[in-house]
């Protein structure tokens, strides 16, 4: 017995309709990449009074600084918690890991910066709390 022929433009509709993507939306992706640097700009603009830039490596440099002690407070802080077997990490943590990691007088002025920069944050909370109701 002879093997059946199959029709050869049937055989292209079926190459045509799996080669078509299934979602048409399908948009590409960008890269989450998140850096410091629009805010490393604006503190320059507000510590130095003349016009100064920076240039793309020292800005590189300085948003990798920022990330490194980013991290590094956060996993001493991570061990603070895990010591006092605790399983929130507070404010409190945070403010160690800043005495421990940062050396000196550097640690005491970031505690300050940071204590100020969360009470704004609830200040403005309770501000829109007290709006809504």
């Amino acid at each position: 017995m002879a093997p059946v022929k199959v029709p050869k433009r049937a055989a292209k509709s079926i190459e045509k309709l799996i080669e078509k993507p299934i979602n048409k939306s399908k948009k590409m992706k960008k890269k989450n990449y998140q850096s410091f640097s629009i805010y490393l700009y604006k503190l320059l603009r507000t510590v130095a009074k003349e016009n100064l830039g920076i240039s793309r490596k020292s800005m590189l440099i300085m948003n990798n600084f920022v990330n490194d002690m980013l991290e590094k407070i956060a996993e001493e802080a991570g061990r603070l918690v895990a010591h006092s077997k605790k399983t929130t990490m507070s404010s409190r943590e945070i403010q160690a890991a800043v005495k421990l990691i940062i050396p000196g007088e550097l640690a005491t002025h970031a505690n300050i910066e940071a204590l100020k920069a969360i009470s704004m944050y609830h200040k403005s909370h309770e501000r829109d709390a007290a709006a809504k109701t």
